[in-house]
C-alpha cells in the first residue's frame, strides 16, 4: 500500500508541471506562420493582427513567411507544427480548394479552425481609357461579345480572383470561363498588364487597385462585397447593380490540431481581445480590409459552405481534379 501511494504521488508530481505549463501559456515567443510572401494581403492582415496579439499575450509574436506550392507549403507547416500553442498561423481561402484542384490531400480537417480574421472583397477594375464607364456597360460587353474575348487576371489559374470572375459570369447567366483567364503572380503585375492593355479586367482586390485609381490610370466599376468599401464609398457593389453575386478572399487564425484545451481556450480568448483592439481594427479598415471574428463553430460552417461553392465553380471551369 505504501509503495502504491508513493507511485501515485510521483505520478502527480510528474503531471503537475505539464498542467502548470498549460495554464501559464505562453512563457516564450509565439510564431505566426503566413503561407504567402511578405507584402501581400495575407501578410498585411497577419502583421496587423500580430501587433494586437503580442500585446494581449505579453510575449513577442514573430510573423514567419513560409511560401511555396501555391500555399500548400505554409499551410502544411502550420498543421505539422507541435500542438503546443507556440506555432499558429494564418489560413487563407486556398486551403479549402487544395483537394478539389488535386494539388494536395490537405483540407480544413487538417487544421484547428479558430476564427476568420478579415476579408478583402474582389472587384471589377478596368482601364480608365477603356470603353466601360460603369458595370452595366461592362456586363453588356460580356454578354454581347464572344467567349474569351475579354481577358482577366489577378492570380494563378483556379485562385481566388479567378473564382470571383467565374462566379460573376455565372451570375450573369454566362459560362464560368466567359472571361479568358491569364495567370499572374499577383495583383501588382496584373494591374500593370491592365494599364498596358494586356488584359481587359482585373477582378482582384480594389484595395490593390486604389492607388492607380486615385492616379486616374484605372477605374473600379464595382466591388463584390456585401457593402461598399469605406475607403471607396463611391464604388457600388454588384448587388446594387442588380447582380446576386458577392465574393471576398478571407484570412483566418488557424493552428495545429490537438492543442491542450487550456492553451486553446487561452489562445482563442487572447485572439478575440486582440482582434477587437483599436490598433488592429483601425489599420485594417483604413486599408479597405474588413475585420471579421466569427469563432470556431461559425468559421467551420463558413469554410464548408465556401468549399462547396468553390468546388462547383472549379468544376464549371474544368479545373476540378479531386
Amino acid at each position: 500500500m505504501v509503495q502504491r501511494r508513493r507511485l501515485l504521488g510521483m505520478a502527480g508530481l510528474l503531471a503537475a508541471p505539464a498542467s502548470a505549463r498549460a495554464q501559464a501559456w505562453p512563457t516564450r515567443p509565439v510564431s505566426l506562420v503566413v503561407p504567402w510572401a511578405a507584402g501581400g494581403g495575407a501578410d498585411t492582415v497577419t502583421r496587423i493582427f500580430a501587433i494586437g496579439l503580442e500585446q494581449e499575450l505579453g510575449q513577442p509574436v514573430n510573423v514567419v513567411n513560409r511560401t511555396g506550392g501555391n500555399g500548400v507549403t505554409g499551410h502544411s507547416a502550420i498543421a505539422n507544427a507541435a500542438p503546443d500553442g507556440y506555432t499558429i498561423g494564418t489560413g487563407t481561402s486556398e486551403f479549402v480548394n487544395f483537394k478539389t484542384l488535386g494539388v494536395s490531400d490537405f483540407g480544413p480537417g487538417n487544421l484547428d479552425l479558430m476564427s476568420r480574421l478579415a476579408t478583402i472583397p474582389a472587384g471589377v477594375t478596368v482601364q480608365t481609357q477603356g470603353p466601360w464607364r460603369d458595370f452595366a456597360a461592362f456586363a453588356a460587353a460580356l454578354r454581347e461579345g464572344r467567349r474569351g474575348q475579354i481577358t482577366g487576371s489577378g492570380v494563378g489559374i483556379g485562385g481566388s480572383w479567378h473564382l470571383a470572375a467565374a462566379g460573376m459570369c455565372r451570375a450573369l447567366g454566362l459560362e464560368a470561363d466567359r472571361i479568358r483567364w491569364i495567370p499572374s503572380n499577383g495583383g501588382a503585375p496584373a494591374l500593370q498588364d491592365l494599364i498596358a492593355g494586356g488584359i481587359g479586367v482585373f477582378t482582384g482586390s480594389p484595395v490593390e487597385a486604389q492607388p492607380l485609381a486615385g492616379a486616374g490610370r484605372v477605374r473600379v466599376l464595382a466591388v463584390m462585397g456585401e457593402e461598399r468599401l469605406s475607403t471607396m464609398p463611391e464604388v457600388p457593389t454588384l448587388r446594387e447593380a442588380g447582380l446576386g453575386w458577392s465574393y471576398a478572399n478571407w484570412f483566418a487564425l488557424v493552428a495545429p490540431r490537438g492543442i491542450p484545451a487550456p492553451v486553446r481556450t487561452a489562445l482563442l480568448a487572447a485572439g478575440m481581445r486582440a482582434h477587437a483592439r483599436a490598433d488592429v481594427q483601425e489599420p485594417m479598415r483604413a486599408r479597405g480590409i474588413v475585420p471579421v471574428w466569427d469563432g470556431p463553430e461559425a468559421f467551420a460552417s463558413f469554410a464548408a459552405g465556401f468549399g462547396e461553392t468553390s468546388a462547383a465553380l472549379l468544376r464549371d471551369l474544368g479545373l476540378a481534379r479531386g
